[in-house]
């Protein structure tokens, strides 16, 4: 009997990158000359995987968001992985928005993924759902590296990572 290969699907997001796009972001800003002498804040909170932006005007929020964005691209930080909030107002004059680091596949995500592998049909390839990642199985490696194209091809809102292949 033929031994089972298998390998498991994730997603997650780089902390130590996306603290260095920040870090560039706020240089980035400070030097700016349309942000002298406003309000422009980007706090990071490593915890709890969110970016809380800070501005005086809309206008000046979309002009962070876009260094940042600029930024965390160059990183190799995948944007997908942002969970971007409203622009909301705050005291004073200053509007912020809160953006959450999407670190692992959500429930509704991992069944998508999985239906994705049942839906294709591929022969004797099994998808199982396992806390916030898929364990995609099959006798057959060369199965397995078609449903790894199969779920590259397909877009899940967030970027799929392959690991733990055996």
């Amino acid at each position: 009997m033929a031994s089972q290969s298998s390998f498991d699907v994730t997603t997650s997001v780089d902390l130590q990158e996306v603290d260095n796009a920040v870090n560039q972001a706020q240089k980035e800003i400070s030097q700016r000359y349309d942000f002298k002498g406003s309000i422009a804040e980007i706090d990071f909170s490593r915890a709890e995987g969110t970016l809380n932006l800070t501005a005086e005007s809309e206008y000046r929020m979309e002009a962070l968001f876009d260094a940042l964005q600029s930024k965390l691209i160059k990183r190799g930080v995948p944007v997908k992985n942002l969970d971007v909030g409203e622009i909301k107002p705050a005291g004073g004059d200053k509007v912020t928005r809160l953006i959450k680091l999407k670190m692992a596949l959500d429930g509704d995500t991992a069944k998508k993924v999985a239906a994705a592998i049942k839906d294709a049909k591929l022969k004797k390839v099994q998808a199982a759902i396992q806390g916030d990642q898929v364990r995609v199985s099959s006798p057959s490696k060369d199965d397995l590296q078609e449903a790894m194209t199969l779920l590259r091809g397909r877009d899940f809102g967030v970027e799929l990572k392959f690991g733990n292949y055996r």
